[in-house]
């Protein structure tokens, strides 16, 4: 802890410890980076920090886990976006990928288009900061770098494979690792979580795909794995009681049953499996309860512990041109993707492109995650902007055309010029609710440091908050805000396996003080602000200060309800490196 951190009494307000117990109205002392006490009236030390919090909550620091901000800890490691809203504990290495093995140009390759984060700007990056070579030689680079939160994080099977393999046996379908490949991957993960790594996260998603010239447009290297890969390595994760975080494959059925059986624990130890997502998505309407309800009879029947990742808002979507993930759901969508943005407007005019493209748009029985309908994707801005605020379906309609039709003319004339906004689920209330009450949702997957352009789920631990509160002046009183703090901050720090996430005397000093009369439409409000290295791409982040008025880092202010705290960013950070002891 340093030595620097002030002394500080939090007054009066409503006490969450973490642990689901009910909130008291206390003091809080933090001294040395840990919190001392808390009781009623405690003394105040000479020159102490005090902060009034009546009428206010004070909880521990949230955990975020599932984020991408592996990029972002290089370009402005104080990561404010997600610390303004009482983020303290971020992880990284999800979805298959991580920086912590590799080749600066595989690296990028590898995270850039899968997570909308330029590679023009990343790949120079890499080859300027990389200083490691090994899981452990990432972990104490991190811990150099002057962090706001602390990090905690994942390998990534992606670059764990291309590492072994060479990148293009890793995206070589017909190329199966020889015994000692496997070895060399077990021992690597082995390696990673002796020095405080917490598991492992794979994709199977073959719509996340490469950047780059080499490779361009093929999925990512886990993709390419055989189970019996997967299974070597959870094996590994098993015996070590680690954690397994996948991306199942949504337009593969039955993909979810693999991770599952996997995760069994008949005559052996379960598997921690943490996958996305369950969500109350438009394009399967209840499939929520579905996947609920297989997870919960696997966990009784078969002893597999298979957690959901939840957002608790609605899932809303910003697009410019294509430039969007979801759009490689179908061929065509990578089609286009893969061509630069002159060849791309040429390509949508093709007739025969417009054919494939049809064809694999009003597809209905291959899964999918977007639900298409472009009476529902409605445009935000247009050099035409006549067309601003109307869906595709209504430009259709003013022009006689069908809705394809239009949707492609219309990227074909304006390319990433068009910005166009919809909505992918979770739009009922009460649907909401009963996910994020469900025993296997993990309430996370913000995704903070990616997808820049498209979507802002920073705010999410508050936003679970608004949910509770809302549904208690509403009558309809859920799980309560103790239970809300607790799947925010302690279940999930003891899921993964890290000292974070308790209000306890002797515990480190991450905390968060707000106001629950701020919990409310603010919220949902998303601007476009800069980002921070990357001066030509504006990305959608959250502004609702007045919800959050300070946040602790190891007892020191990184976030004064208005701004960074002070020396934030200088050495040594507030933040540090966790690991777990798997």
């Amino acid at each position: 802890m340093s030595s620097t951190a002030p002394v500080v009494c939090i007054r009066n307000g409503t006490v969450f410890d973490g642990t689901g117990s009910p909130g008291r109205v206390a003091d809080v002392l933090v001294e040395d980076g840990l919190v001392r006490r808390i009781g009623h009236d405690l003394p105040v030390p000479d020159g102490a920090e005090v902060l009034d919090a009546t009428d206010c909550w004070v909880t521990p620091g949230f955990v975020d886990l599932h984020t991408h901000y592996d990029a972002e800890l290089e370009l402005d490691p104080g990561l404010v976006e997600s610390v303004r809203h009482g983020v303290t504990t971020t992880l990284i290495g999800s979805c298959g990928l991580s920086f912590a093995v590799g080749d600066p140009e595989d690296l990028a390759d590898m995270f850039c288009r899968v997570e909308g984060v330029p590679r023009h700007d990343v790949l120079p990056l890499l080859r300027r900061v990389q200083d490691w070579d090994s899981p452990k030689g990432y972990l104490d680079h991190l811990d150099r770098r002057p962090l706001g939160p602390n990090v905690v994080s994942f390998l990534g099977h992606s670059a764990l494979r291309a590492h072994v393999l060479g990148l293009g046996r890793a995206l070589d379908r017909d190329v199966t690792p020889t015994e000692a490949e496997l070895a060399r991957m077990c021992s690597m993960l082995e390696e990673a979580l002796d020095v405080g790594y917490l598991g492992l996260s794979v994709n199977t998603l073959p719509w996340d795909k490469m950047d780059g010239d080499r490779f361009r447009s093929r999925p990512t290297p886990s993709v390419f794995a055989h189970w019996g890969e997967y299974r070597r390595l959870g094996e590994v994760l098993r015996r070590r009681g680690a954690v397994f975080q996948g991306v199942p494959d949504v337009s593969g059925r039955w993909n979810l049953v693999l991770f599952i059986a996997l995760a069994s624990g008949i005559g052996r130890r379960p598997l921690k499996t943490s996958i996305i997502s369950m969500m109350d998505i438009e394009a399967v309407p209840g499939m929520y309860r579905f996947l609920g309800g297989l997870t919960l009879t696997a966990r009784r029947l078969l002893r597999a512990d298979v957690r959901l990742q939840s957002l608790p808002q609605a899932f809303r979507l910003w697009t410019d041109g294509l430039e969007n993930p979801v759009l490689e759901e179908i061929g065509a969508g990578t089609e286009a993707l893969h061509l630069t943005p002159e060849a791309r407007r040429q390509l949508l005019r093709e007739p025969g492109y417009r054919r494939r493209f049809r064809r694999q748009w009003t597809n209905k029985v291959k899964g999918r995650a977007y639900h298409r309908d472009l009476g529902e994707a409605r445009i935000v801005s247009c050099p035409d902007t006549e067309l601003e605020g109307r869906t595709f379906a209504e430009v259709a309609a003013a022009r006689g055309v069908d809705p394809i039709d239009a949707f492609l003319d219309l990227q074909a004339s304006h390319g990433n010029d068009l910005r166009w906004y919809t909505v992918v689920g979770n739009t009922d209330a009460d649907a909401v609710a009963w996910i994020v009450e469900h025993p296997q949702a993990q309430i996370g997957f913000s995704d903070a440091g990616a997808h820049l352009r498209n979507m802002a789920f920073y705010n999410f631990p508050l936003q679970l908050l608004r949910v509770v509160r809302d549904r208690e002046l509403a009558g309809k009183p859920s799980m309560g805000v103790a239970r809300a703090v607790q799947r925010v901050t302690s279940e999930l720090a003891d899921y993964l396996g890290v000292d974070a996430g308790r209000l306890h005397p002797g515990r480190r000093a991450d905390l968060v003080v707000l106001d629950p009369a701020a919990l409310d439409e603010r919220l949902d409000e998303v601007v476009e602000a800069p980002m921070p290295g990357i001066a030509a791409l504006p990305r959608l982040v959250n502004r609702n200060d007045d919800a959050v008025r300070a946040v602790y880092v190891n007892g020191r202010l990184a976030w004064d309800g208005r701004d960074r705290g002070p020396g934030f960013g200088a050495e040594p950070g507030f933040g540090r490196v966790l690991r777990g002891s798997c």
